[in-house]
C-alpha cells in the first residue's frame, strides 16, 4: 500500500509543466540531504508531483493527461534532477512504466481504464524486472504468471523494486506460462489496491541514489486475467520502453551533472573575482572541459529523442538493428560521461567540493551517478549491441 497520503489536486491553472515543476524542485532542494542522508524515500517531494498533477502529464490529453511527448518528459526529469537525484530517478522510472501504458494500453479496456485512473487519481508506477537468478537482465524470467478461469497467479523473488512499498501499482514481468521459455515475457499491472503482498528480502543501502528505496521483495500477486498487457513483452521493450529507459535515466543524469557544473562554474567565478591581475583561476580551464562533456551529452541526448519520436508509430524502425545500438550508446555514453562531468567538478572545487554542506559540495552528485554504469551493467549493453553490430553495418549518414 502507497505510504504517500491522498491530498486534494491544486485547481487547474495556466500553468505550464515546468512551472510547476519548478515548485516541486523547490521542495525537493530542502530536502535532498536528507533523503541522502537517512536513505529515506521523498515523500514530500513524490506528494508535491501529485499535487502538481506532473505524474499523468504524458497520458492522452483525450484520457485525462496533457500528452506531453518525449523532449517535454526529459526536460522536466533534467529539472528536478538538478535538486535531487533520487527523485529524479523515481520520477523518471514512472515515466517509463506510464509510457507502456500510452504506447500498448489501448489495446485492452483494463490498460485504457487505469490510465485514466493514473492522470485522475495521480497515482504512481513501479517496475520489479529484475530477479533472483538473472540479474539485471529484463529480457528473460524465472518466475510464471499461471492463468486459469479468467484469473491469474504469480510470484516473483524481485531483487530490486525502486521504491515498491510506496507505489500506487507495481508492472511486473514474468514468463508467459510456466511451459514458455524464459524470453516468452508478459507484463502484468499490480495494483497496491488489489492482491498482492510485498515480504521485503533485502535492504537498499547503497553509496548513492538512496532515495529510491530499492528494496528487493518476494512478490505474490493474484488477480484478473486482463492485468496482463496484450502484447508481448518483448515487442513492448523494443516499441516503448528501451529508449523511454535510456532517454530518462539520461535526463537524470544529465541534470545531475548539469548541477554539478553549475557549482563548478560558480566556484571559477568567484575565483576569478579574487584574481586582480585578470587572469584565469585555477579550474578554469577543467571547467572548460566539463562545458564541453556537457554539451556533448546534451546533443546526444537530443538526437537520441529525435529518432525516437520520428520513428514512433513504425514497429520496424522501433525494433531496427540501427535504433537499438543507437539508443544502446545512449546509455552508456551518457552514464560515462556524466561521472566525467562530475568528477571533474569535484577537482575544480577542491576540498570545498569534496566537504558535504558547502555550496560547492558535490559528493552526493558523485555517489548518485555513480550508479548509472551498474544499472543495467554497461558491460551488458556493450555486449548487446556487439552481437547487434556483427549483423549490421554503421550508418554513417548525418541526416539519421
Amino acid at each position: 500500500m502507497s505510504v504517500v497520503r491522498m491530498i486534494e489536486p491544486v485547481p487547474a491553472s495556466a500553468d505550464t509543466p515546468a512551472e510547476r515543476m519548478r515548485r516541486v524542485a523547490k521542495i525537493a532542494a530542502q530536502q535532498v540531504d536528507a533523503v541522502d542522508r537517512e536513505g529515506r524515500f521523498p515523500a514530500d517531494t513524490i506528494e508535491v508531483l501529485k499535487r502538481e498533477r506532473l505524474l499523468g502529464v504524458a497520458i492522452p490529453v483525450e484520457h485525462g493527461g496533457e500528452g506531453l511527448g518525449t523532449m517535454e518528459i526529459a526536460d522536466l526529469i533534467v529539472q528536478l534532477a538538478q535538486a535531487c537525484g533520487s527523485s529524479a530517478m523515481i520520477y523518471a522510472m514512472h515515466q517509463i512504466k506510464t509510457s507502456s501504458f500510452v504506447s500498448h494500453g489501448g489495446a485492452s479496456d483494463w490498460h485504457l481504464a487505469y490510465m485514466r485512473r493514473i492522470a485522475a487519481e495521480q497515482l504512481l508506477m513501479a517496475s520489479a524486472t529484475t530477479e533472483a537468478g538473472i540479474g539485471g537482465n529484463l529480457r528473460n524470467s524465472i518466475c510464471a504468471v499461471e492463468v486459469a478461469d479468467g484469473r491469474f497467479s504469480l510470484t516473483k523473488e524481485a531483487t530490486v523494486i525502486s521504491y515498491g512499498r510506496h507505489a500506487d501499482a507495481i508492472l511486473a514481468t514474468a514468463r508467459r506460462a510456466p511451459d514458455a521459455a524464459s524470453s516468452d515475457q508478459v507484463m502484468v499491472v499490480i495494483p497496491a489496491d488489489l492482491n498482492r503482498t510485498l515480504e521485503r528480502t533485502s535492504v537498499w543501502d547503497t553509496l548513492g541514489m538512496r532515495g529510491t528505496c530499492s528494496d528487493g521483495f518476494h512478490l505474490v500477486a493474484h488477480g484478473d486475467a486482463a492485468q496482463i498487457f496484450p502484447k508481448p513483452f518483448s515487442e513492448i521493450a523494443a516499441q516503448s520502453m528501451l529508449a523511454s529507459s535510456h532517454i530518462f535515466w539520461g535526463a537524470t543524469w544529465f541534470g545531475i551533472a548539469t548541477d554539478a557544473f553549475n557549482r563548478a562554474q560558480a566556484f571559477v567565478k568567484a575565483a576569478a573575482r579574487k584574481q586582480a591581475d585578470g587572469s584565469l583561476p585555477p579550474g578554469a580551464l577543467r571547467l572548460a572541459e566539463a562545458a564541453a562533456l556537457l554539451q556533448e551529452m546534451k546533443g546526444h541526448l537530443a538526437a537520441a529523442i529525435h529518432r525516437f519520436d520520428a520513428a514512433k508509430g513504425n514497429d520496424d524502425a522501433l525494433s531496427s538493428i540501427g535504433f537499438t545500438a543507437e539508443i544502446n550508446a545512449l546509455k552508456v555514453a551518457a552514464s560515462e560521461k556524466a561521472g566525467a562531468i562530475v568528477r571533474l567538478a569535484m577537482q575544480i572545487n577542491g576540498i570545498v567540493g569534496y566537504k558535504n554542506g558547502t555550496p560547492f559540495s558535490v559528493g552526493r552528485h558523485l555517489r548518485d551517478v555513480s550508479s548509472a554504469p551498474v544499472m543495467i551493467s554497461n558491460d551488458r549493453i556493450l555486449s548487446n549491441t556487439a552481437t547487434l553490430l556483427l549483423m549490421s553495418r554503421f550508418d554513417t549518414s548525418l541526416r539519421g
